[in-house]
């Protein structure tokens, strides 16, 4: 299976024990124990501003490739799920980045890996979602 480059798509990273506790409705104030202070810090900007801390997500586009998103998500968690669509409310919080309040990662349509090791447990929650070894 191909993505074709000039399809816009939504980016979001996680490791796979953070999934594996949240799994399947990802809301960003389960990990508030877990959180260094910087992410605090930016938790605490963001419900300043938004009234509730969003879950993330990279947009790709003309300008900031799919390629780019992954790059940058997979920092984030050794897994991305990758989205063509996205349930409303929907917020542009960046250039790139965007926000929504949850995210329910059954609705991905592609999930991107770098360990080998991941493939069966992922497969597991995910066994009709094309999955894509990258290795960054």
């Amino acid at each position: 299976m191909r993505i074709k480059m000039e399809e816009q798509v939504f980016f979001h990273g996680i490791d796979l024990n953070y999934l594996l506790k949240q799994y399947p409705i990802l809301y960003p104030d389960r990990n508030l124990s877990t959180k260094r202070q910087e992410q605090l810090n930016d938790r605490n900007h963001l419900i300043q501003k938004f009234g509730f801390e969003p879950i993330h997500l990279l947009e790709s586009s003309d300008q900031y490739s799919m390629i780019r998103c992954l790059k940058e998500c997979i920092q984030f968690g050794e897994l991305v799920f990758a989205f063509k669509r996205l349930h409303s409310p929907i917020w542009q919080i960046s250039l790139h980045e965007i926000a929504v309040p949850v995210l329910d990662v059954r609705n991905c349509h592609f999930i991107f890996f770098q360990k080998k090791e991941l493939k069966k447990e992922i497969v597991k929650r995910f066994p009709d979602k094309p999955l894509f070894f990258y290795k960054f």
